[in-house]
């Protein structure tokens, strides 16, 4: 996706700043009180009734974040961090890697392919995060040479793209191992270190697949439902069992974006769709997770915009899910998907790992 298109989330983010916004809005009803109108007028207590609501709204918001975070936040000291990624060898990792070494943080990538760089404040640790004890070997190495990471950043995931009777019992356990039980892994490695300290921060990655499911994807909307609720649960141990609210923990759903992951999905492509259901650069996330990171923020973020009525479609009637899905072309997507990353020994003849090809004719 190109960043200066025009799609629905443009859109909320202008009317955001703008129509919802409490203190552009606070401006009206004064705007009407300069042009002579009474304080009785329709026109005054009708825009001063639509800013009460529009600041109550944002009151909410905005106290539920305080009750998360506290008040007054410093930036992150960034020359202090050391921040751990896995699965950064590409995709949304890889440019994270990269952008934060650019600024000169510390960073160590653990992903099963090389990490090619010519910064040496990036180190690469080969490691097959979804085997604990290769996970807890690294670790030690890492704590070692670099120290214990300050960041966290579960990115590592794999997606297998098939109809649920054309799953391998290795595609199912390559899935939950790369995108739920590594999270596991490295939080077991990496945690204690933070909890010892009261600080830190672990960045989740999920998916809007995690909260809604579609067809060819039932292993990985299972796993990413996993680690959505291992965020929730951790948040809750870290803040009443481990006293160590300090620790932020931010989780990111996003819908589609434009990595290797996920670059042999069919998306319409007529301009409708690409408005209301825009594909995402990597570029977005990880503006978001620095974002979060630098504020020193626990977040749940929905990207993009469409991400967040994800959570709700569920209480919807049946019939409006159904339609909500068919709108989004949700279960034809991975029709002719090929898996291009994370192959396995198994899988090197890509001819008979054509995905999506099994048709119920």
């Amino acid at each position: 996706m190109n960043e200066d298109s025009i799609d629905i989330d443009l859109v909320v983010s202008v009317l955001s700043r703008t129509v919802f916004s409490p203190f552009f809005t606070f401006l009206v009803p004064v705007f009407f009180l300069f042009q002579g109108y009474s304080f009785g007028s329709s026109y005054v207590w009708y825009s001063t009734f639509y800013w009460s609501v529009i600041f109550i709204v944002w009151s909410l918001r905005w106290s539920s974040n305080v009750y998360r975070n506290g008040i007054g936040s410093k930036p992150l000291d960034w020359n202090n961090q050391i921040v751990l990624i896995t699965g950064g060898s590409s995709g949304v990792g890889e440019l994270l890697a990269s952008t934060l070494a650019f600024r000169n943080v510390t960073v160590v990538v653990l992903d099963i392919r090389p990490f090619v760089t010519d910064k040496d404040n990036i180190a690469f640790y080969k490691c097959d995060v979804s085997d604990w004890r290769e996970v807890e070997v690294v670790a030690k190495k890492v704590i070692q040479e670099v120290g214990h990471p300050t960041i966290l950043v579960n990115n590592a995931g794999v997606v297998q793209g098939r109809l649920i009777l054309d799953l391998k019992p290795e595609d199912v356990i390559q899935t939950f191992g790369v995108n739920a039980l590594a999270h596991f892994w490295t939080l077991k490695a990496f945690l204690p270190n933070m909890i010892e300290r009261k600080s830190g921060h672990i960045v989740t990655l999920a998916s809007v697949m995690g909260l809604a499911g579609s067809a060819q994807m039932t292993d990985y909307s299972a796993s990413k439902a996993a680690v959505i609720n291992l965020h929730e649960c951790l948040r809750y141990e870290l803040d009443n069992r481990y006293s160590a609210p300090n620790i932020r923990t931010t989780v990111l759903c996003p819908g589609h974006v434009l990595t290797p992951l996920f670059s042999t999905i069919t998306v319409p492509p007529n301009a409708l769709y690409r408005f209301f259901f825009p594909s995402l650069s990597p570029l977005t996330i990880v503006k978001a997770i620095i974002q979060a990171l630098d504020m020193q923020e626990s977040r749940t973020i929905y990207l993009p915009f469409y991400a967040n009525s994800s959570v709700l479609i569920k209480t919807l009637p049946s019939f409006v899910r159904d339609l909500a899905q068919k709108l989004a072309n949700a279960d034809y997507m991975m029709r002719d998907f090929r898996k291009v990353t994370a192959i396995r020994g198994d899988e090197i003849d890509l001819d008979k790992y054509a995905i999506g090809r099994h048709k119920l004719e």
